[in-house]
Order: structure tokens, then sequence, then C-alpha cells
């Protein structure tokens, strides 16, 4: 795999509405683009409790994204098991939904990669002073959701950093359920994206507190079946020019990602 740094030429007497991008010919003549979405990660997708109407940062530049297109998302939701065979059978096409570009995912799906992130542990407030470093999660019970990578980066971390006084790791039905368990007191720490873990930490202030770095880096994509060539490229010169005009920076301030942000589109192709 190579990741390939794509950047759109831009007219400067082009405006910032809707471009001459050429879209796949089903697309164009549906004038829609069906996107699988599950909206239960906050703040890049979830249901508005006052409102049940679909919001976050990803609903933001997906409709950011359509506009530049010239045409209509259609959100589809579906479960996180289901995102790779929606894409595989043509169900939709495409995911924007908080969804990792890893390189195990690269036979079914290219990724337009728009956000760096990475797991990072979090412990209860109330037990902060019990982890003041990184090394004081060895040998404790670390939980977060099983349907990611965060169990095989935790392992690694362990492996490197623990001996044999490893993590001692809770595989979860999610991050709501992790987070859920480190309240009850079941697990002594979680992990979370760092993209999402600054949100909720607003919204239940003073319950948790965040333990030392990033354990690793990845970046969040939009997936795309491999394929499909001219709707990757579309995708990418639509998510440049929403750089490039300030679009993309205001919705990173809107949702507190500043520091997730990236300077310019990258394609991960598949093979």
């Amino acid at each position: 795999m190579k990741r390939l740094f794509v950047a759109a030429a831009l007219l400067g007497a082009m405006s910032a509405s809707v471009m001459a991008i050429e879209l796949p010919a089903e697309i164009a003549k549906r004038g829609s683009i069906k996107v699988a979405v599950v909206p239960n990660y906050p703040p890049m997708e979830f249901r508005d409790p006052a409102t049940n109407a679909l919001s976050g940062f990803d609903i933001d530049l997906g409709e950011a994204l359509g506009r530049k297109l010239g045409v209509k998302i259609e959100w589809t939701e579906t479960s996180f098991a289901e995102f790779i065979p929606s894409i595989s059978t043509g169900r939709v096409d495409a995911i924007l939904s908080g969804f990792t570009d890893y390189a195990s995912r690269h036979e079914i799906a290219s990724f337009v990669d728009y956000l760096r992130s990475g797991p990072k542990f979090f412990v209860q407030q109330s037990r902060a002073s019990e982890f003041k470093d990184m090394a004081a999660l060895c040998g404790k019970k670390v939980g977060a959701s099983r349907r990611t990578m965060f169990p095989a980066e935790i392992d690694k971390w362990s492996q490197k950093n623990c001996g044999s006084n490893s993590i001692q790791f809770v595989g979860t039905d999610g991050s709501a359920d992790a987070r859920t368990q480190l309240r009850q007191g079941r697990i002594d720490a979680a992990v979370q994206g760092n993209e999402t873990l600054p949100y909720l930490m607003d919204l239940e202030p003073g319950t948790y507190a965040p333990v030392g770095d990033p354990i690793a880096t990845q970046f969040t994509g939009i997936a795309l079946p491999v394929k499909e060539k001219a709707l990757q490229q579309a995708m990418t010169e639509a998510l440049d020019a929403l750089i490039a005009d300030g679009t993309y920076r205001t919705l990173l301030a809107k949702w507190k990602l500043n520091d997730n942000g990236l300077e310019k589109a990258t394609i991960n192709a598949g093979q």
C-alpha cells in the first residue's frame, strides 16, 4: 500500500459552491450518494437528543461534500458489522462514520482520509491520582470496544511497556459500554479515540481524566469501493476544495477537533 497525497487543482475564479467534479455516471444520474452511518459515536455522528436528527462532524462534512459535488447525501443507518459488506455488495456507495483506515480493510475499500486520531487511555476523575503516568495502567483492567482495532493496539502497547505485568483487556460492546463499565468500577481504565474523548469530557464534566498520549496514530477516512476510481477522485477533489475554502477548518472548530485535522485530503487506495 502506498499513501498518496492528492491536492485538487483549484482555479482562482472558481466559486465555493458546486464544482465541476466528474462523478460516476450512475451516481450523477441518480443525483445522490448513498452513505452508511452508525450514529452512536459523538461528536462524529449521533442523533441530537432534542430533535432526533442526525448530527455531528461526519454529518456536517458529508452534507458539505454533497453540496460541492452537486448531489444529495442519502444517509443509510446500518450496523458497524455491516459496513464492509454494505460497500462490497453495492448497498451503499460510501461509509462516512468515524471509520478507521486500516490496511486490513484495503481489499474491499479505498479510503479518502480526512482526520488524524489515535486511541487514548482514560480513567475516572475520582481515581486520577492513581494514574499519574501510563505505566500505572500495567496490570490493570482496561476496556475498549471489541469491534475496533483498539484491543490490538492496547496489547501492542502492553507488550512494549508492561513486561510480565500486562494489561488485562476487557472487551466491551462499544465505547458507551466501556464508559459504563468504567463508572461502575468493573474496569480500571478505558480506551477511546482522542477525537471523541474531549467532547465526552465536556458532556460529563468532572467524570473522566485522560492518561498520557495516544498509543498509536490512525487515520479516519471515507471508505469507498476499491474499483470506484472516479468516485475516489471526486471525493478527494471535493474534500480538498472544502479544505481550501475554509469549510473544513470551520467544522473542525465547531466540533472541537482542531488538533485532529489534515492539511489536505489523502487517498489510500486498496489493491
